[in-house]
Protein backbone atom coordinates (compact mmCIF):
# COMPACT_ATOMS: atom_id res chain seq x y z
CA UNK A 1 0.00 0.00 0.00
CA UNK A 2 1.51 3.54 -1.05
CA UNK A 3 2.14 5.41 2.17
CA UNK A 4 3.36 8.53 0.24
CA UNK A 5 2.78 11.79 2.07
CA UNK A 6 5.09 14.38 0.55
CA UNK A 7 3.70 17.81 0.14
CA UNK A 8 0.63 18.06 -2.01
CA UNK A 9 -0.78 14.32 -1.20
CA UNK A 10 -3.34 12.93 0.77
CA UNK A 11 -3.19 10.69 3.67
CA UNK A 12 -4.99 7.88 3.69
CA UNK A 13 -9.00 7.88 4.21
CA UNK A 14 -9.81 6.11 7.60
CA UNK A 15 -12.38 6.95 9.79
CA UNK A 16 -12.37 10.15 12.05
CA UNK A 17 -13.00 9.59 15.21
CA UNK A 18 -12.96 12.36 18.34
CA UNK A 19 -9.27 13.61 18.76
CA UNK A 20 -9.60 14.57 22.56
CA UNK A 21 -12.51 16.18 24.37
CA UNK A 22 -11.09 19.95 23.01
CA UNK A 23 -10.86 19.02 19.32
CA UNK A 24 -14.33 18.98 17.24
CA UNK A 25 -15.06 16.58 15.07
CA UNK A 26 -16.90 18.68 12.56
CA UNK A 27 -16.71 22.66 12.21
CA UNK A 28 -20.03 24.21 10.52
CA UNK A 29 -19.19 27.35 9.07
CA UNK A 30 -22.46 29.90 8.51
CA UNK A 31 -20.62 32.84 6.33
CA UNK A 32 -23.31 35.80 6.98
CA UNK A 33 -23.33 39.67 5.38
CA UNK A 34 -25.75 41.92 7.27
CA UNK A 35 -27.75 38.84 8.57
CA UNK A 36 -28.21 40.41 12.49
CA UNK A 37 -31.85 39.56 12.14
CA UNK A 38 -31.79 36.01 11.62
CA UNK A 39 -28.31 35.17 12.92
CA UNK A 40 -29.43 34.81 16.53
CA UNK A 41 -32.40 32.34 15.93
CA UNK A 42 -30.17 30.50 13.19
CA UNK A 43 -27.73 29.77 14.98
CA UNK A 44 -29.22 28.92 18.06
CA UNK A 45 -31.50 26.44 15.95
CA UNK A 46 -28.25 24.51 14.77
CA UNK A 47 -26.69 24.38 18.03
CA UNK A 48 -29.25 22.89 19.83
CA UNK A 49 -30.03 20.33 16.29
CA UNK A 50 -26.54 19.35 16.90
CA UNK A 51 -26.42 19.15 20.54
CA UNK A 52 -29.16 16.53 20.34
CA UNK A 53 -28.45 14.53 17.07
CA UNK A 54 -24.70 14.90 16.18
CA UNK A 55 -22.49 11.92 17.77
CA UNK A 56 -19.40 13.59 18.49
CA UNK A 57 -17.44 16.97 19.55
CA UNK A 58 -19.33 19.98 17.16
CA UNK A 59 -18.13 23.83 16.48
CA UNK A 60 -20.69 26.40 14.89
CA UNK A 61 -18.05 29.41 13.46
CA UNK A 62 -19.54 32.74 12.52
CA UNK A 63 -17.89 34.01 9.76
CA UNK A 64 -19.18 37.59 9.10
CA UNK A 65 -17.72 39.40 5.89
CA UNK A 66 -17.24 43.21 6.35
CA UNK A 67 -21.13 43.37 7.53
CA UNK A 68 -21.98 47.02 8.10
CA UNK A 69 -24.83 46.24 10.58
CA UNK A 70 -25.39 44.97 14.04
CA UNK A 71 -23.47 41.28 12.57
CA UNK A 72 -20.32 41.91 14.39
CA UNK A 73 -22.01 42.36 17.77
CA UNK A 74 -24.39 39.67 17.54
CA UNK A 75 -22.01 37.21 16.33
CA UNK A 76 -19.76 38.04 19.59
CA UNK A 77 -22.73 37.85 21.95
CA UNK A 78 -23.36 34.09 21.19
CA UNK A 79 -20.06 32.99 21.11
CA UNK A 80 -19.52 34.27 24.22
CA UNK A 81 -23.29 32.55 25.57
CA UNK A 82 -22.65 29.47 23.78
CA UNK A 83 -19.36 27.58 23.95
CA UNK A 84 -19.44 25.28 20.80
CA UNK A 85 -19.72 28.72 18.87
CA UNK A 86 -17.56 30.96 17.32
CA UNK A 87 -17.13 34.20 15.37
CA UNK A 88 -14.74 35.34 12.86
CA UNK A 89 -14.49 38.90 11.15
CA UNK A 90 -13.27 39.46 7.78
CA UNK A 91 -12.66 43.00 6.49
CA UNK A 92 -13.57 42.07 2.84
CA UNK A 93 -17.35 40.52 1.22
CA UNK A 94 -17.58 36.79 -0.52
CA UNK A 95 -18.78 33.63 0.72
CA UNK A 96 -15.70 31.75 -1.07
CA UNK A 97 -13.63 33.71 0.68
CA UNK A 98 -14.98 33.27 3.94
CA UNK A 99 -15.51 29.57 3.72
CA UNK A 100 -11.38 29.39 2.60
CA UNK A 101 -10.41 31.68 5.98
CA UNK A 102 -12.28 29.70 8.44
CA UNK A 103 -11.78 26.17 6.58
CA UNK A 104 -7.63 27.11 6.46
CA UNK A 105 -7.66 27.93 9.77
CA UNK A 106 -9.97 25.27 11.57
CA UNK A 107 -8.67 21.89 13.38
CA UNK A 108 -11.68 19.53 12.44
CA UNK A 109 -11.58 16.96 10.24
CA UNK A 110 -14.53 17.47 8.93
CA UNK A 111 -15.28 21.00 7.84
CA UNK A 112 -19.06 22.31 6.67
CA UNK A 113 -21.00 24.99 5.75
CA UNK A 114 -24.47 26.19 5.75
CA UNK A 115 -26.76 29.03 4.86
CA UNK A 116 -27.71 31.29 7.58
CA UNK A 117 -31.88 31.76 6.88
CA UNK A 118 -31.55 27.73 7.03
CA UNK A 119 -33.42 26.89 4.10
CA UNK A 120 -32.22 22.78 3.87
CA UNK A 121 -33.85 20.95 6.67
CA UNK A 122 -31.23 20.15 9.55
CA UNK A 123 -32.28 16.23 9.37
CA UNK A 124 -29.98 16.14 6.37
CA UNK A 125 -26.96 17.27 8.23
CA UNK A 126 -25.82 13.85 9.47
CA UNK A 127 -26.17 12.42 6.12
CA UNK A 128 -24.16 15.04 4.52
CA UNK A 129 -21.42 14.91 6.90
CA UNK A 130 -21.30 10.59 8.09
CA UNK A 131 -19.50 9.56 4.73
CA UNK A 132 -16.86 11.55 5.31
CA UNK A 133 -16.41 10.91 8.96
CA UNK A 134 -16.45 6.68 8.13
CA UNK A 135 -13.71 7.78 5.17
CA UNK A 136 -16.23 6.99 2.54
CA UNK A 137 -16.45 10.04 0.40
CA UNK A 138 -13.79 13.26 0.21
CA UNK A 139 -16.82 15.87 -0.49
CA UNK A 140 -20.24 15.99 0.29
CA UNK A 141 -23.22 17.86 -1.13
CA UNK A 142 -26.67 18.61 -0.53
CA UNK A 143 -28.45 18.69 -3.62
CA UNK A 144 -32.03 20.10 -4.59
CA UNK A 145 -32.05 18.43 -7.93
CA UNK A 146 -31.45 14.71 -6.87
CA UNK A 147 -34.33 12.29 -6.90
CA UNK A 148 -35.65 12.61 -3.28
CA UNK A 149 -35.63 15.60 -2.82
CA UNK A 150 -38.64 18.19 -1.84
CA UNK A 151 -38.02 21.84 -2.65
CA UNK A 152 -40.67 24.80 -2.35
CA UNK A 153 -39.27 27.67 -4.85
CA UNK A 154 -40.55 30.24 -7.32
CA UNK A 155 -40.22 29.02 -10.66
CA UNK A 156 -37.94 31.84 -11.89
CA UNK A 157 -35.45 30.47 -9.38
CA UNK A 158 -35.65 26.91 -10.21
CA UNK A 159 -35.42 27.71 -13.62
CA UNK A 160 -31.89 29.78 -13.02
CA UNK A 161 -30.82 27.03 -11.16
CA UNK A 162 -31.51 23.95 -13.43
CA UNK A 163 -30.01 26.19 -16.31
CA UNK A 164 -27.27 26.75 -14.53
CA UNK A 165 -26.40 23.01 -13.97
CA UNK A 166 -27.46 22.32 -17.26
CA UNK A 167 -24.33 24.43 -18.53
CA UNK A 168 -22.03 23.11 -15.96
CA UNK A 169 -22.61 19.88 -17.69
CA UNK A 170 -22.75 20.85 -21.44
CA UNK A 171 -19.14 22.70 -20.91
CA UNK A 172 -17.26 21.47 -17.65
CA UNK A 173 -18.86 18.07 -18.05
CA UNK A 174 -19.53 17.99 -14.06
CA UNK A 175 -21.56 14.91 -13.01
CA UNK A 176 -22.77 16.55 -9.76
CA UNK A 177 -26.72 17.47 -9.89
CA UNK A 178 -26.85 20.69 -7.81
CA UNK A 179 -23.62 23.31 -7.40
CA UNK A 180 -24.80 25.92 -5.50
CA UNK A 181 -27.18 24.65 -2.93
CA UNK A 182 -25.81 26.27 0.71
CA UNK A 183 -25.47 22.81 2.27
CA UNK A 184 -22.20 21.14 1.58
CA UNK A 185 -19.22 19.75 3.46
CA UNK A 186 -15.23 18.23 2.99
CA UNK A 187 -12.78 16.30 5.06
CA UNK A 188 -9.84 18.98 6.21
CA UNK A 189 -7.46 16.86 4.42
CA UNK A 190 -8.88 17.24 1.36
CA UNK A 191 -9.58 21.28 1.69
CA UNK A 192 -5.99 22.11 2.63
CA UNK A 193 -4.67 20.48 -0.72
CA UNK A 194 -7.72 21.59 -2.64
CA UNK A 195 -8.27 25.11 -1.57
CA UNK A 196 -5.05 26.75 -2.68
CA UNK A 197 -6.19 25.51 -6.26
CA UNK A 198 -10.01 27.77 -6.21
CA UNK A 199 -9.14 31.08 -7.52
CA UNK A 200 -12.93 32.51 -7.01
CA UNK A 201 -13.83 34.22 -3.55
CA UNK A 202 -17.62 34.49 -4.10
CA UNK A 203 -20.47 32.58 -5.17
CA UNK A 204 -18.50 30.61 -7.86
CA UNK A 205 -16.44 29.16 -5.40
CA UNK A 206 -18.84 26.28 -4.64
CA UNK A 207 -18.54 25.06 -8.23
CA UNK A 208 -14.78 25.30 -8.59
CA UNK A 209 -14.60 23.29 -6.10
CA UNK A 210 -16.38 20.65 -6.71
CA UNK A 211 -15.38 20.42 -10.93
CA UNK A 212 -11.98 20.44 -9.33
CA UNK A 213 -12.27 17.72 -6.92
CA UNK A 214 -14.28 15.59 -9.72
CA UNK A 215 -11.88 16.37 -11.88
CA UNK A 216 -8.92 14.80 -9.69
CA UNK A 217 -10.81 11.87 -9.15
CA UNK A 218 -12.34 12.58 -5.32
CA UNK A 219 -15.46 10.93 -4.13
CA UNK A 220 -18.55 13.34 -4.08
CA UNK A 221 -21.00 12.15 -1.74
CA UNK A 222 -24.48 13.75 -2.30
CA UNK A 223 -27.67 14.07 -0.10
CA UNK A 224 -31.28 14.65 -1.20
CA UNK A 225 -32.38 17.88 0.76
CA UNK A 226 -35.65 19.17 1.64
CA UNK A 227 -35.25 22.81 0.90
CA UNK A 228 -37.81 26.21 1.54
CA UNK A 229 -36.75 29.10 -0.64
CA UNK A 230 -35.58 32.32 1.59
CA UNK A 231 -37.80 35.02 0.13
CA UNK A 232 -35.83 37.36 1.82
CA UNK A 233 -32.75 36.38 0.25
CA UNK A 234 -29.98 38.79 -0.60
CA UNK A 235 -28.35 36.90 -3.40
CA UNK A 236 -28.66 39.43 -6.62
CA UNK A 237 -29.26 36.91 -9.01
CA UNK A 238 -28.55 38.75 -12.40
CA UNK A 239 -25.12 39.49 -10.83
CA UNK A 240 -24.23 36.22 -9.48
CA UNK A 241 -25.28 33.98 -12.79
CA UNK A 242 -23.21 36.74 -14.72
CA UNK A 243 -19.82 36.16 -12.56
CA UNK A 244 -20.48 32.17 -12.33
CA UNK A 245 -20.86 32.25 -16.28
CA UNK A 246 -17.44 34.03 -15.95
CA UNK A 247 -15.74 31.68 -13.81
CA UNK A 248 -16.95 28.39 -15.90
CA UNK A 249 -15.65 30.17 -18.36
CA UNK A 250 -12.54 30.86 -16.50
CA UNK A 251 -12.36 27.05 -15.36
CA UNK A 252 -13.34 25.58 -18.78
CA UNK A 253 -9.84 27.50 -19.89
CA UNK A 254 -7.97 26.52 -17.27
CA UNK A 255 -8.72 23.04 -18.03
CA UNK A 256 -8.43 23.07 -21.80
CA UNK A 257 -5.17 24.20 -21.48
CA UNK A 258 -3.67 22.09 -18.44
CA UNK A 259 -2.88 24.23 -16.57
CA UNK A 260 -4.03 23.72 -13.41
CA UNK A 261 -2.19 21.17 -11.75
CA UNK A 262 -4.93 18.87 -10.55
CA UNK A 263 -1.98 16.25 -10.37
CA UNK A 264 -1.56 17.11 -6.72
CA UNK A 265 -4.99 15.43 -5.67
CA UNK A 266 -4.96 12.54 -9.00
CA UNK A 267 -5.05 9.56 -7.10
CA UNK A 268 -3.83 10.68 -3.55
CA UNK A 269 -4.96 8.40 -0.96
CA UNK A 270 -2.84 5.62 0.13
CA UNK A 271 -5.73 3.25 0.63
CA UNK A 272 -6.76 3.43 -3.01
CA UNK A 273 -7.29 -0.18 -3.91
CA UNK A 274 -5.60 0.11 -7.08
CA UNK A 275 -2.23 0.58 -5.41
CA UNK A 276 -2.69 -2.65 -3.48
CA UNK A 277 -0.45 -5.85 -3.84
CA UNK A 278 -2.25 -9.03 -3.21
CA UNK A 279 0.20 -11.20 -2.28
CA UNK A 280 -2.00 -14.49 -1.53
CA UNK A 281 -3.85 -14.26 -5.10
CA UNK A 282 -1.83 -13.91 -8.11
CA UNK A 283 -2.88 -10.56 -9.85
CA UNK A 284 -6.01 -11.11 -12.11
CA UNK A 285 -6.32 -15.07 -12.21
CA UNK A 286 -10.07 -14.93 -11.07
CA UNK A 287 -10.77 -12.72 -14.53
CA UNK A 288 -8.28 -14.77 -16.40
CA UNK A 289 -9.64 -18.13 -15.43
CA UNK A 290 -13.40 -16.89 -16.58
CA UNK A 291 -12.29 -15.14 -19.94
CA UNK A 292 -10.23 -18.83 -20.67
CA UNK A 293 -12.97 -21.21 -19.20
CA UNK A 294 -15.67 -19.12 -21.92
CA UNK A 295 -12.59 -19.39 -24.48
CA UNK A 296 -11.99 -23.27 -23.65
CA UNK A 297 -15.77 -24.44 -24.29
CA UNK A 298 -15.84 -22.75 -27.26
CA UNK A 299 -12.90 -24.02 -28.69
CA UNK A 300 -14.00 -27.55 -27.05
CA UNK A 301 -17.49 -27.26 -29.09
CA UNK A 302 -15.19 -26.11 -32.06
CA UNK A 303 -13.01 -28.75 -31.82
CA UNK A 304 -15.22 -31.49 -31.46
CA UNK A 305 -17.45 -30.44 -34.52
CA UNK A 306 -13.90 -30.17 -36.46
CA UNK A 307 -12.70 -33.61 -35.35
CA UNK A 308 -16.45 -34.98 -36.33
CA UNK A 309 -16.22 -33.68 -39.63
CA UNK A 310 -12.71 -34.74 -40.54
CA UNK A 311 -13.20 -37.96 -38.74
CA UNK A 312 -15.33 -38.85 -42.25
CA UNK A 313 -12.72 -39.04 -44.35
CA UNK A 314 -9.74 -39.21 -41.97
CA UNK A 315 -8.58 -41.72 -39.07
CA UNK A 316 -8.63 -40.71 -35.58
CA UNK A 317 -5.08 -39.98 -34.91
CA UNK A 318 -5.57 -37.77 -38.15
CA UNK A 319 -8.64 -35.84 -37.59
CA UNK A 320 -7.59 -35.65 -33.91
CA UNK A 321 -4.46 -33.87 -35.04
CA UNK A 322 -5.89 -31.83 -37.78
CA UNK A 323 -8.72 -30.40 -35.30
CA UNK A 324 -6.13 -29.52 -32.62
CA UNK A 325 -4.20 -27.88 -35.09
CA UNK A 326 -6.93 -25.41 -36.56
CA UNK A 327 -8.05 -24.77 -32.72
CA UNK A 328 -4.92 -24.09 -31.50
CA UNK A 329 -4.64 -21.33 -33.84
CA UNK A 330 -7.85 -19.71 -33.21
CA UNK A 331 -7.54 -20.99 -29.38
CA UNK A 332 -4.20 -18.64 -28.95
CA UNK A 333 -5.62 -15.51 -31.09
CA UNK A 334 -9.08 -15.70 -28.60
CA UNK A 335 -6.77 -15.83 -25.42
CA UNK A 336 -4.38 -13.72 -26.06
CA UNK A 337 -7.08 -11.10 -26.95
CA UNK A 338 -9.71 -11.69 -24.35
CA UNK A 339 -7.82 -13.64 -21.39
CA UNK A 340 -4.74 -11.86 -21.23
CA UNK A 341 -5.86 -8.70 -22.84
CA UNK A 342 -2.81 -8.39 -25.30
CA UNK A 343 -3.50 -6.12 -28.30
CA UNK A 344 -1.64 -5.27 -31.28
CA UNK A 345 0.13 -7.53 -33.50
CA UNK A 346 3.79 -7.05 -31.75
CA UNK A 347 4.49 -10.63 -30.41
CA UNK A 348 1.83 -11.89 -32.43
CA UNK A 349 3.83 -14.52 -34.67
CA UNK A 350 6.29 -15.39 -31.19
CA UNK A 351 2.80 -16.25 -28.97
CA UNK A 352 1.60 -18.33 -31.91
CA UNK A 353 4.87 -20.71 -32.08
CA UNK A 354 4.63 -20.66 -28.15
CA UNK A 355 0.73 -21.53 -28.55
CA UNK A 356 1.74 -24.27 -31.29
CA UNK A 357 4.39 -25.77 -28.76
CA UNK A 358 1.36 -26.22 -25.91
CA UNK A 359 -0.67 -27.40 -28.68
CA UNK A 360 1.54 -30.24 -29.34
CA UNK A 361 1.89 -30.87 -25.43
CA UNK A 362 -2.22 -31.20 -25.86
CA UNK A 363 -1.70 -33.46 -28.88
CA UNK A 364 0.23 -35.98 -26.76
CA UNK A 365 -2.12 -36.20 -24.12
CA UNK A 366 -5.39 -36.55 -26.76
CA UNK A 367 -3.39 -39.11 -28.89
CA UNK A 368 -1.74 -40.67 -26.24
CA UNK A 369 -5.28 -41.69 -25.02
CA UNK A 370 -7.01 -42.69 -28.41
CA UNK A 371 -3.48 -44.82 -28.80
CA UNK A 372 -4.71 -46.58 -25.58
CA UNK A 373 -8.32 -46.85 -26.30
CA UNK A 374 -7.09 -48.46 -29.41
CA UNK A 375 -4.89 -50.80 -27.58
CA UNK A 376 -7.87 -51.73 -25.20
CA UNK A 377 -9.06 -53.90 -28.22
CA UNK A 378 -12.06 -53.68 -30.42
CA UNK A 379 -13.60 -51.01 -32.44
CA UNK A 380 -14.28 -48.41 -29.74
CA UNK A 381 -17.31 -47.13 -30.40
CA UNK A 382 -17.82 -42.75 -32.38
CA UNK A 383 -19.51 -41.66 -28.61
CA UNK A 384 -16.70 -43.53 -27.07
CA UNK A 385 -13.66 -41.99 -28.33
CA UNK A 386 -15.82 -38.66 -27.95
CA UNK A 387 -15.98 -39.25 -24.11
CA UNK A 388 -12.06 -40.10 -24.28
CA UNK A 389 -10.92 -37.09 -26.32
CA UNK A 390 -13.38 -35.04 -23.47
CA UNK A 391 -11.66 -36.19 -20.35
CA UNK A 392 -8.03 -36.01 -22.05
CA UNK A 393 -9.12 -32.25 -23.09
CA UNK A 394 -9.99 -31.49 -19.76
CA UNK A 395 -6.60 -32.54 -18.49
CA UNK A 396 -4.73 -30.59 -21.42
CA UNK A 397 -6.92 -27.47 -20.20
CA UNK A 398 -4.96 -27.48 -16.56
CA UNK A 399 -1.67 -27.63 -18.20
CA UNK A 400 -3.13 -25.05 -21.12
CA UNK A 401 -3.58 -22.30 -19.13
CA UNK A 402 -0.78 -22.74 -16.70
CA UNK A 403 1.48 -22.85 -19.93
CA UNK A 404 -0.30 -19.91 -21.23
CA UNK A 405 -0.09 -17.89 -18.43
CA UNK A 406 3.16 -18.47 -17.54
CA UNK A 407 5.14 -19.01 -20.28
CA UNK A 408 2.86 -17.62 -23.22
CA UNK A 409 1.26 -14.49 -21.47
CA UNK A 410 3.29 -13.71 -18.41
CA UNK A 411 2.14 -11.14 -16.06
CA UNK A 412 5.18 -8.90 -15.67
CA UNK A 413 4.07 -7.05 -12.75
CA UNK A 414 3.05 -3.41 -14.82
CA UNK A 415 0.99 -0.59 -13.64
CA UNK A 416 -2.19 -2.22 -13.09
CA UNK A 417 -5.97 -1.19 -13.65
CA UNK A 418 -9.52 -2.71 -12.66
CA UNK A 419 -9.73 -6.37 -14.67
CA UNK A 420 -7.26 -4.73 -17.25
CA UNK A 421 -3.54 -6.62 -17.21
CA UNK A 422 -0.58 -4.71 -16.58
CA UNK A 423 2.45 -4.17 -19.06
CA UNK A 424 4.95 -6.23 -20.27
CA UNK A 425 8.28 -5.59 -20.32
CA UNK A 426 7.71 -5.37 -24.16
CA UNK A 427 4.70 -2.99 -23.82
CA UNK A 428 1.69 -5.55 -24.99
CA UNK A 429 -0.65 -5.18 -22.79
CA UNK A 430 -2.91 -1.78 -22.45
CA UNK A 431 -3.83 -0.44 -19.71
CA UNK A 432 -6.92 1.64 -18.80
CA UNK A 433 -7.34 4.57 -15.72
CA UNK A 434 -9.71 3.23 -13.09
CA UNK A 435 -13.00 4.63 -11.61
CA UNK A 436 -14.39 8.02 -8.74
CA UNK A 437 -15.23 8.29 -6.95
Amino acid sequence: MRTDSSPGTLPAREHLPAADAGTPVLDVVIPVHNEEKDLQPCVRRLRDHLARTFPYAFRITIADNASTDATPQVSRRLAAELPEVGAVRLEQKGRGRALRAVWSASDAPVLAYMDVDLSTDLNALLPLVAPLISGHSDLAIGSRLSHGSRVVRGTRREFISRGYNLILRGSLQARFSDAQCGFKAIRRDVAQVLLPLIEDTSWFFDTEMLVLAERAGLRIHEVPVDWVDDPDSSVRIVRTATDDLKGVWRVGRALATGSLPLDRLTRPFGDDPRDREVEDVPRHLPRQLVGFCAVGALSTVFYLLLYSGFRTFAGSQTANALALLVCAIANTAANRRLTFGVRGRAGAVRHQAQGLVVFGIGLALTSGSLAALDAAGGRPAHSTELAVLIAANLAATVLRFLLLRAWVFPDRGGPMAPGIPGPSAAGLYDTEAGDHR
